[in-house]
C-alpha cells in the first residue's frame, strides 16, 4: 500500500473480530516502532505486546473503555525516562554514523551536546512522549497496511496498567493500543480545511 493511501484509510477502530493476529504482523508492528526517527536519536520508547486473555481482563479494569480488551492484541506505549541518560552515547552513535557531517555538531564532543541543556521533569516527560507519539503513528500505519485496526488510547488509570504489566519506575505508559483485524469500516473522519492549517506563506 501507497504511504498516502494508508494515511487516507487509517481510521480509530473500536470494535474488532476475535481472529487471532499473526506472530509475524506483530512483529512488523514492533519493527515499525524501531524504526521512527527520535531527537536525539535516545529511542525512548518501549513496548509491551499483551495478548494474554487474563491481562487483558485485567486492562479491563484500568480504563472505561470495553473495546480495549475486547481486541486480540493490546500494545502497551511506554517511555523509558532513564533513556535521556544514554544521550551522549546517542550523539556519538549519530556522529560516528556520520548524522552530524557538514553541520556545526559534527565538530561538537558527544558529551558537551548531551548536556548542553538540562530539562526540567516536565519538559523531559513531554519530550519523551512526543517521540514515542512518533513510534505510535509508524506502528498505527503499518496495521493498516497490513489490514489491521488501531485506536490510540490515552483514557486509562496509569497506576493500575503499570502495576498490571508489573512496570518498574523508569517507565511510564503513553498509550494502550488495541490491535486486531476491524469489524467496523468507519467513514473517514470530518478534517478541517486545509487553508486553516496553513497559518501563512513567507
Amino acid at each position: 500500500m501507497e504511504l498516502l493511501d494508508a494515511m487516507k484509510a487509517r481510521r480509530s477502530i473500536r470494535k474488532f473480530k476475535s481472529e487471532p493476529i499473526p506472530e509475524a504482523f506483530v512483529g512488523q508492528l514492533i519493527e515499525a516502532a524501531q524504526l521512527a526517527p527520535s531527537g536525539s536519536n535516545i529511542q525512548p520508547t518501549r513496548l509491551v505486546v499483551i495478548k494474554s486473555d487474563a491481562v487483558r481482563a485485567q486492562l479491563s479494569q484500568a480504563t472505561p473503555l470495553p473495546f480495549v480488551s475486547q481486541a486480540p492484541v493490546i500494545i502497551a506505549c511506554c517511555v523509558d525516562t532513564d533513556s535521556l541518560s544514554d544521550m551522549g552515547t546517542r550523539a556519538r552513535e549519530l556522529k560516528e554514523a556520520g548524522a552530524f557531517a557538514d553541520t556545526p555538531l559534527d565538530k561538537m564532543d558527544p558529551e558537551s551536546y548531551a548536556k548542553r541543556k538540562p530539562m526540567d521533569q516536565a519538559t523531559a516527560e513531554a519530550y519523551l512522549r512526543l517521540n514515542a507519539a512518533i513510534a505510535i503513528d509508524h506502528i498505527t500505519l503499518r496495521a493498516v497496511d497490513l489490514g489491521l485496526g488501531t485506536c490510540w488510547v490515552m483514557m486509562f488509570d496509569q497506576a493500575k496498567v503499570k502495576q498490571i504489566l508489573e512496570l518498574s519506575e523508569n517507565y511510564n505508559v503513553v498509550a494502550l493500543i488495541p490491535v486486531g483485524y476491524p469489524d467496523q469500516n468507519p467513514n473517514a473522519r470530518p478534517r478541517i480545511e486545509l487553508s486553516q492549517i496553513l497559518l501563512k506563506e513567507i
